[in-house]
Parts: structure tokens; sequence; C-alpha cells
């Protein structure tokens, strides 16, 4: 059995449910409200944070570890490189994403807009959503970079890089705070990835008092 802690819009969930579905790994999701945690939730992972994934008796924490231990056990359709040099550039952009964007960008746009209210933390910063709103721009540029030179964001093929990016991405587009015009390569990949039988469970999500975007689960949005 396998049973994931998670919270719909987190990015760090989303690419834990992106890789086991790439996986073909059928879950059970259990949304947890990390932010007041039970008791019995510290328990599975003293840190407070989701995901959790509990498989048979064993619970992991950690999204990249997770997705990194389920590529390894799990060999069919991978999602590292096999080589150094190509591992090095997917583990970059991953905490490229789960870091810096999730710090410059993420925290200043979903937070604020969403899980602020969500937790009854108050009413968005109007400074950190402009300063998320600006650091953005910078972001999708760099990824335009990047896939003018490369098929996908660490190279030829699919990787958790991507699936990492588009977790991160999906949430915001979500709340439409993503700006697809500013780089057609970028909305040619995220169209692509959008477009995958794994992402089909993110595109139906849905946050009570958030209603997605119109375009959100539209795949020629």
């Amino acid at each position: 059995m396998i049973r994931l802690y998670h919270f719909a819009l987190s990015p760090y969930c989303r690419k834990v449910r992106l890789t086991l579905a790439e996986k073909k790994l059928e879950v059970e999701l259990v949304e947890e409200r990390y932010w007041d945690p039970s008791p019995e939730f510290l328990r599975r992972n003293p840190a407070g944070k989701v995901p959790v994934l509990k498989i048979d008796a064993r619970m992991m924490s950690e999204s990249q570890a997770i997705c990194e231990y389920l590529d390894e056990s799990v060999p069919a359709n991978p999602l590292m490189p096999r080589d150094p040099e190509g591992r090095y550039e997917v583990r970059r952009l991953c905490a490229w994403f789960d870091d810096k964007f999730q710090a410059e960008v993420t925290s200043k746009l979903l937070h604020e807009r969403v899980n602020k209210k969500v937790m009854g933390q108050g009413y968005p910063d109007s400074k950190n959503v402009k300063a998320g709103s600006q650091r953005i721009k910078a972001h999708l540029d760099y990824m335009g970079l990047l896939l003018d030179e490369r098929r996908w964001l660490a190279g030829d093929v699919m990787s958790l890089a991507d699936l990492t990016a588009a977790a991160h991405l999906s949430c915001l587009d979500y709340i439409s705070d993503v700006d697809w015009h500013r780089s057609a390569v970028v909305k040619d990949w995220y169209a692509k990835i959008k477009s995958r039988p794994s992402f089909r469970a993110l595109l139906a999500d849905q946050v009570s008092g958030f209603p997605p975007a119109a375009h959100y689960a539209d795949l020629d949005f």
C-alpha cells in the first residue's frame, strides 16, 4: 500500500504525485493540514512538513529524497540520467526551483494569495505579491534560455527537473499567476508536460474557496 499525506497546492507534494504517476504507482491521497499538525502527523514526520509518503510500514519525507528513491526502486520510465553530469544538472535544477524559485516566487504569490487565508494567517502582503510578480519574469526568461538549447529543461529527455518546475508553475497557474505570453518556448514546454497522463489528477484538483483559473485544466490554453 502506498499513501501520500499531502496538500493539493503544495509544489513539493505535486512533485511526488507526478513522480508516482510517471512510475504508474497507485497511491491513496490523504489531505494533511500541516500548518495545524496533529500529534499523529508529527509522529509520521517530526519536521511537520508535507509530503510524507507511506510505503507499507515505512514513512518517507523530503520530496527530492522521495522522488529519487522512487526512481531508483522503480526503474521503468527513469527520471534521472545515468551519467553523473546529467544527474548533476537535474539535481541543480530541482534545487533551483525548490529553493530559489520557491523563495522568490512561490512563497510570494501562492502563500500570500492562498495559503494565508487557508491557514487563517490574515490578508496578502501587497509588497510580497508585487515582488513575486516581478521575480517570476526572470525565472521564465531563464527557462526560455534553457529550452532554446534543449528539448527539456535538463537535456533531451524529460526528467525530474521538469516535474519539479511544472509542480511549482502548476500551483501558480491554478491562481493565474503565470504570464504564458512571456515565452513561447516555455508555454510549449508546459503544454507538453501538462498533456501527460501523469498531470490529469493535478488538473482535477480543487481547493475550497479558491476555484482554479478558467484555463487551468485546458490543454490548449
